[in-house]
């Protein structure tokens, strides 16, 4: 093989191995942030915990909406207290003020960051997508703890409150949705 081939093959490869890593950077930083808490990333179980502290700790809930969504939303208290390891229950409340249908799809973090691996959710409407018809209001659930190993984490024991927050992005609806309105689909502004 002659120089210029070596180069363009090496150049090829480099293009090749930088294109297949930029598709597998997300999921593994999704799951790396999963695994360590990095970022607010939370946990999520199928249970309640096992034991439940006499320590209590301050849960805040904050909300806010990419600039293109058009909904309204926003927690529907701002703050409660619980005992580390008890089971809470926190509601969000979404209204689609347009005259169309809109599809939702809402990103969360939990801060301090310290906190989030020991943030577990039960339950949430972050899940999953939501479709809001037009004019209507809905309360979206969260059932949540906070995982008693947090006093064991020589960050984490410190913290007395930890805020989740959660942001909707607008997305495309769902087929059956569109199917029903019997048009074509929104395209989206990014």
């Amino acid at each position: 093989m002659d120089r210029q081939t070596k180069t363009v093959a090496t150049l090829v490869g480099v293009v090749a191995f930088m294109g297949a890593m930029s598709f597998a950077a997300v999921p593994l930083y999704d799951w790396f942030c999963r695994v360590t808490g990095y970022g607010g990333a939370t946990n999520t179980a199928s249970a309640d915990s096992d034991r439940v502290l006499d320590q209590t700790i301050r849960i805040r809930f904050d909300a806010s909406l990419d600039r293109d969504m058009p909904w309204e939303f926003r927690p529907a208290q701002r703050e409660v207290e619980v005992r580390i390891g008890e089971t809470g229950l926190a509601f969000y409340e979404a209204y689609n003020p347009t005259d169309r249908p809109i599809a939702g799809t809402a990103s969360y973090n939990v801060t301090p960051y310290s906190a989030g691996r020991y943030f577990s959710k039960i339950q949430c409407f972050c899940f999953e997508m939501q479709v809001l018809q037009p004019g209507e209001r809905v309360q979206m659930p969260v059932t949540y703890y906070v995982d008693p190993e947090i006093v064991n984490d020589r960050e984490a024991k410190f913290v007395h409150t930890i805020t989740l927050s959660y942001t909707f992005y607008e997305t495309e609806l769902p087929e059956e949705e569109i199917s029903q309105l019997g048009t074509e689909p929104r395209e989206t502004v990014n």
